[in-house]
């Protein structure tokens, strides 16, 4: 049964794995939006706008910055899937837009920016501390079928 959990709390800790390894090239891809757009604390407006907590935000209302009609018009939400259709042909999905970027071409690179834009807050802090374990996380999985078979097994 040892293996049983051990297998369990590996298939648990593998996303964290490949998510921090996305992290990293998400933040070699973001090099490329750079000269236009910034995120952190210390992120201004540039010729495009601070991109902190854009995963999730409505399209063209970030303070300070002037947006093309198109965008404000757009109605979109910056979820995942609009972000990925977005980056791939920013004029394709937003015909006016303001944003010169002809698009990321790899899924990859598009799916790595993504989670790498979403580790920030609207503050500019970065919330990869808030994913860190917490006593209740670290309860809710012991909490998993597997423990509860172990406890069965147990007697418990």
């Amino acid at each position: 049964m040892l293996k049983w959990i051990l297998a369990a709390s590996m298939l648990v800790a593998m996303p964290a794995i490949s998510h921090a390894q996305d992290l990293k090239k998400g933040a070699k891809v973001f090099k490329k939006c750079k000269a236009c757009h910034a995120v952190g604390p210390d992120a201004k407006n540039k010729i495009g706008p601070s991109l902190n907590g854009v995963v999730g935000a409505k399209a063209g209302v970030h303070d300070g910055y002037k947006y093309s009609k198109a965008m404000m018009d757009s109605g979109l939400t910056w979820d995942a899937a609009t972000l990925d259709e977005y980056l791939t042909k920013p004029r394709a999905k937003v015909p006016g837009t303001k944003m010169i970027f002809a698009g990321l071409r790899k899924k990859a690179d598009r799916d790595n920016l993504i989670a790498y834009l979403s580790t920030f807050a609207a503050d500019g802090t970065t919330k990869e501390a808030a994913a860190a374990p917490t006593e209740a996380s670290t309860k809710a999985a012991a909490a998993t079928p597997a423990a509860a078979a172990s406890e069965e097994e147990r007697g418990s």
